[in-house]
Order: C-alpha cells, then sequence, then structure tokens
C-alpha cells in the first residue's frame, strides 16, 4: 500500500530535495573502488569518504544543472557563496537525521587513535582539535538497502521481467496451493482434498449409488509444487586488473552484490547470501559494507577463494548451494601449506591451475554449482573458465562490466527455476 510521508515545510530549497535522488546521484561516489577515471564526475576526491569531499561532491551534483528541476536550480544559482554553503551543511545534516550516513568525527575529549584528552585536568595543556577535513563518514545499511533496491530496479527493469517470489524445482509436495497433479492421501499431508478424484475412487469401488461410502483409501490430494531454498556464496576479484585497462569493472560487481542482497531479502526470505573477496588470500566480508571495499595491489588467489567458499556452504543446511565467480584475471597466487603465497603474474602457471582444478573438484563432489562471469576476453583464460564449468556443470558468462548486472540476475533466478540434479 502506498504512503504518502509529510514533514514540516521550511520554505528552504535544502528541504526540499528528495534525499533518495541525491543518493542515487551520489551513488558513484559512495561506491569508488579506487579507480581513477579521468572522465569521471569525482575523479578529484579519490575516493575518500570524508566529509568535506561529502560536501564536495555534493557541491558538484547540485552545479551540475542535472539534477534539480529548472525552478529549483534557478533558485539554487540565485543564492550567494554564504547561502549556498549553508545548504551543503543542511543537507549533510539530513542526511545524518535520515540514517543514510553516520559521522565518524571524535567524539569530545578522545582522539582518532582512541586516547582520551585530559585536558580538563588541572595541569595539563588542551590539544589542539583535528581538522574538520579529516572528519570521516560512514554509509549506513540504509543507503546500502537503498542502493541496492535501485540498481536491482534498473537492472530488472532493463530485462523486462517481473521478480519471481519463489524457486521452483522439479519435485511436488503436498500443500494448500494446488498447482500440481494428485495423489493418494497418507498420514502427514496437507488435506487439500481432491473432491473430483475423491468421488471417483469412491463410486469405482461402490458403483453410482446413494448414499456413498468414502473410505480412507478414496481419499486423494491435490499437489502443490515443492520449493526449495539455496545458499549463494559471491566471489569477487579485488586484484589489481579489476581497475586496470583502462575501465572500472569492480564497482558494477560491487552493485550486482547489492541488488543481489536486496532481492534475497525482499524476494526470498528463506535463502542467505554471502560475500568472499578473493586476492592474495580470501576472506569473507558482510555483504552490508561492500561499498567500502577497494582493489589494491594484488594477486588472483582462485583456490583460496573457493575454500573460504566451501568452508561457508558447508555450514549451510539449503538444498541448493552455488558460488557466483565475478572475476577479469586468470589465477595468478596459492596459499602453500606452510602458509607463504606463490605468485605468478603471467598467469596459468601449471602448479597454480592444477591446485586450483583440484579445489573445483571438491565443489563437484560436494554438490556446489560454479556460475562464472568473466569480464575478459583471453583466449587462454576462456579456456580454463571452461573447464571450470564442464567440470561443475554451472555456467559460464563472458560479458562486460556494462552488462554483467544483467547477467548475473538472470542467471540466479533462472537457475532457481531449472532443475537442479
Amino acid at each position: 500500500m502506498k504512503r504518502t510521508r509529510y514533514t514540516k515545510y521550511n520554505g528552504d530549497l535544502a528541504s526540499e530535495l528528495a534525499l533518495d535522488d541525491l543518493m542515487q546521484a551520489l551513488s558513484d561516489f559512495l561506491l569508488d573502488s579506487g579507480f581513477q577515471d579521468p572522465f569521471s564526475q569525482f575523479q578529484e576526491l579519490n575516493g575518500e569518504h570524508t566529509l568535506e569531499n561529502l560536501r564536495e561532491a555534493l557541491r558538484q551534483v547540485l552545479e551540475s544543472g542535472e539534477f534539480m528541476n529548472e525552478d529549483e536550480q534557478a533558485r539554487f544559482d540565485e543564492m550567494d557563496a554564504d547561502q549556498r554553503e549553508q545548504m551543503l551543511s543542511d543537507l549533510i545534516d539530513r542526511m545524518q537525521a535520515e540514517n543514510f550516513i553516520s559521522s565518524d568525527q571524535q567524539q569530545p575529549g578522545q582522539y582518532s587513535d582512541g586516547k582520551v584528552d585530559h585536558a580538563n585536568s588541572p595541569g595539563d595543556i588542551a590539544q589542539p582539535a583535528p581538522p574538520q577535513g579529516d572528519a570521516r563518514f560512514n554509509v549506513t545499511d540504509k543507503s546500502m538497502d537503498f542502493l541496492g533496491y535501485r540498481t536491482l530496479r534498473d537492472l530488472l527493469g532493463a530485462n523486462g521481467r517481473a521478480i519471481a517470489g519463489r524457486h521452483e524445482t522439479r519435485y511436488e509436495a503436498s500443500g494448500v496451493e494446488s498447482s500440481g497433479s494428485s495423489k493418494p492421501y497418507e498420514f502427514g499431508d496437507v488435506l487439500n482434498l481432491d473432491v473430483n478424484a475423491t468421488l471417483s475412487n469412491a463410486m469405482q469401488r461402490e458403483g453410482i449409488g446413494l448414499p456413498l461410502n468414502v473410505e480412507y483409501s478414496d481419499l486423494e490430494i491435490r499437489q502443490s509444487e515443492y520449493q526449495s531454498a539455496c545458499s549463494t556464496v559471491v566471489m569477487l576479484d579485488c586484484s589489481h586488473s579489476m581497475i586496470l585497462y583502462g575501465e572500472d569493472r569492480f564497482t558494477p560487481a560491487k552493485r550486482v552484490a547489492m541488488a543481489l542482497s536486496h532481492l534475497i531479502r525482499t524476494q526470498y526470505p528463506g535463502d542467505d547470501l554471502h560475500l568472499v573477496l578473493f586476492h592474495d588470500s580470501a576472506e569473507e566480508m558482510p555483504v552490508q559494507q561492500v561499498a567500502r571495499v577497494k582493489v589494491g595491489p594484488w594477486y588472483t588467489n582462485t583456490r583460496e577463494g573457493l575454500r573460504v567458499a566451501q568452508r561457508i556452504l558447508r555450514r549451510s543446511n539449503k538444498a541448493m548451494k552455488q558460488i557466483v565467480m565475478i572475476t577479469d584475471g586468470k589465477p595468478s597466487a596459492l596459499t602453500m601449506p606452510d602458509g607463504r603465497i606463490y605468485k605468478n603474474a603471467f598467469g596459468l602457471d601449471p602448479i597454480v591451475i592444477a591446485e586450483t582444478l583440484e579445489e573445483v573438484n571438491r565443489c563437484k563432489r560436494a554438490g556446489i554449482v560454479i556460475n562464472t562471469f568473466m569480464l575478459a576476453q583471453d583466449f587462454a583464460l576462456m579456456q580454463f573458465v571452461q573447464r571450470v564449468t564442464a567440470m561443475c556443470r554451472g555456467k559460464a558468462y563472458f560479458t562486460s562490466p556494462e552488462r554483467l548486472g544483467s547477467y548475473v540476475l538472470m542467471d540466479f533466478m533462472q537457475r532457481r527455476m531449472k532443475t537442479i540434479q
């Protein structure tokens, strides 16, 4: 049911702007992955989440002439410098008050390293406060959920598909919603009685006549489709190549993880989604913190990512388990038994490939499906991915960052509706 929210009208432009649209306009700044795009609107801010950078990002959005309508833009252009600064401060206060961001400013009497300021004690000298430009902010879970919803809406709108609400399998079970065939009633089944089949059984046994005696063996019920739950691990490649070669491949991948999280939370409440970052090593990270992740000068340790994903899925009791791996590079690193990292910058090292494929084979034995989304078109890399796909009976997509989200979400929903042997 649609709701309308009324707030007190203050007469100032800062209170009239929709924060939802403003957060969408700031999404490239909030989800920055460390890619220095010379054509980006926020390129000079370096992706640092400081309050001063947020103020500058807001200034750029408002001065771009593309965010506000003509009337609002005219009112903004008539403001002097002091009025614009006050408007930026009011917008930041609104974002904090409505829990879109949270400030990391130090509390009175505390430094950024956690030490307490005892300047109020007798004989102590007060230390200067840290500069305002060093104050930082965090993107809240509310903002992550909102940006994930917007991403999901845009991606599915482009596909022309409605969001499915359930995951079908080839099995049937007793239930209230009838969509399958009939079966003889057994103790414990939901008594969703098939009246026609039940009366037909009774008449075949006794003949046509009144009264008609219906016995226990005559009862038949309608079956509903058995619907299963799924546990998914998204593996994100954080190696340096994800922002090399003149394009940002990591930010679209982060948007996909956020969209999947929103899809599962709202439409598949019985499912779960986990996020694994793999680089020189691998670790699990809450999906809510994906906006804060950036790439680094790392190699690609695919095997370690698969090992962490398996440990996560091993704890799950879901009937269906899958790994969605998003990467653009060949496996180039390997964790040795003694903990050292073996690296080969050229990729497709025989030792690394052999160990990685062995880990893929373990996923196959555990019944885990691996779907790979490759952001590169290297021939040798394509052959490696095809081997992984063949071993786990998964799917491989060779796509681009612009089409990545559509491919991931389409495959996610289609796989839930297909039979998994």
